[in-house]
């Protein structure tokens, strides 16, 4: 029987663990992710439409990246002027048209404009909340941030393991309107709670400029390494899944979906992990096991067994870059929103602009061997983990 005295601890538990501004925070990974998802698998359909090659969509994917690397910084500086909140707001409704941009895109010229304002966007509005994550971690003096990328892998799985579905059931259209609609209906729902922020007067010269100091830069390496692997299974898996290994449409959408899955389980799990254990211990084990399932994917002898990989890697993946983020939003004497992007730019260069150079390779390679030899740039990871003690920054304040 629930009494008043338990009713009042739970009242008091929910509002000290997850306040609306949490709650609305991760929400906007949830959205990300699942439109990240829904692309992951809308891929072999966007190939064929508009009649490219291995080598070709590589070259798509680059103008992806390009996106990214001209928006990211820009939200960077308009956090640093405007703040998180007012940022991350614009850059999410503009964002949630490029699914239908995506699917109407009849020629290569379109595709890539779509492209590059589909990924250039999802950038700024991933710089926008993570810096907003940041802002809400300060607030309540504890890690929130590995929990916020669980809800982008959760938003990734359920996009990717519904996305063939979808596509197969509703059409290309149908399942970008509805991806669309709902987007906008949950924008609504998160918009009142998002933690207001605002620039702080005595950062104000140091939002101007980029870092001339090596540790944000060292911090952002740390990033980039962490995230073209997981670049590479968004971009490639369901390929690599559907023609090296011989999985259906539907089946080969689970690449991503298995490494998204097992990563948001871990990210759930991570803050309370990195809290009891350190930032650096936690990052070590998790690059380990990254690598580990990396070559088994690699060296897959047929599409379950990779599945299985990609799933042992969303282990280790889970949070390696909610570690880096954290530790350049803590970082003394750096602006947030300056030194935030740095790191996001660094690492999501890795997860959008590398995956087209892979194209390119994997046209004469295959897809086997480079995710086989992908562990190689976690060895980077592993040199650079100590620079994650500034990710527990904010457990000595």
């Amino acid at each position: 029987m629930t009494t008043p005295e338990s009713a009042l601890e739970g009242k008091s538990f929910a509002k000290t663990y997850f306040p609306p501004a949490r709650l609305a925070v991760s929400g906007l990974f949830l959205l990300n992710g699942t439109f990240a998802g829904a692309w992951a698998t809308k891929i072999p359909e966007f190939a064929t439409r508009l009649g490219l090659s291995e080598s070709g969509l590589g070259l798509m994917i680059m103008f992806f990246g390009i996106g990214s690397l001209v928006l990211m910084p820009i939200a960077g500086f308009l956090i640093a002027h405007f703040g998180t909140t007012r940022t991350v707001k614009g850059a999410t409704i503009l964002f949630l048209s490029t699914m239908l941009l995506l699917s109407i895109a009849p020629n290569i010229p379109v595709g890539a404009v779509a492209i590059f304002f589909f990924g250039g966007l999802m950038g700024a509005m991933d710089v926008a909340m993570n810096g907003n994550a940041v802002e809400v971690e300060k607030s309540m003096r504890r890690a929130i941030m590995s929990s916020c990328h669980a809800f982008w892998s959760l938003g990734a799985f359920i996009g990717a393991a519904t996305g063939g579905f979808l596509i197969e059931a509703l059409g290309v259209m149908g399942h970008a309107g509805l991806l669309t609609v709902i987007g906008a209906v949950a924008l609504l729902v998160i918009w009142p709670f998002v933690l207001h922020d605002a620039p702080h007067p005595s950062d104000e010269r140091q939002k101007v400029r980029l870092p001339t100091t090596l540790l944000p830069w060292l911090i952002g390496l740390m990033a980039l390494f962490s995230m073209v692997p997981e670049g590479a299974i968004l971009d490639w898996g369901a390929l690599y899944m559907r023609d090296e290994l011989g999985a259906t449409l539907t089946l080969s959408g689970f690449a991503f979906g298995a490494f998204s899955l097992t990563m948001a389980v871990m990210r759930f799990a991570g803050d309370h992990v990195r809290d009891r254990f350190g930032a650096v211990k936690t990052l070590r084990f998790c690059t380990i096991m990254a690598m580990i399932g990396m070559v088994v994917a690699g060296t897959a002898p047929n599409a379950y067994v990779a599945m299985a990989g990609f799933a042992i890697c969303g282990v280790g993946i889970s949070n390696m870059v909610p570690i880096a983020f954290s530790a350049a939003g803590n970082l003394p004497g750096f602006a947030q929103g300056v030194a935030l992007s740095v790191a996001t730019v660094m690492g999501y260069s890795g997860s959008l602009f590398a995956p087209s150079v892979i194209g390119f390779i994997a046209e004469h390679t295959g897809f086997a061997i480079i995710f086989a030899m992908m562990p190689v740039l976690f060895i980077v990871v592993l040199l650079l983990a100590h620079q994650a003690v500034h990710a527990d920054v904010r457990d000595h304040r």
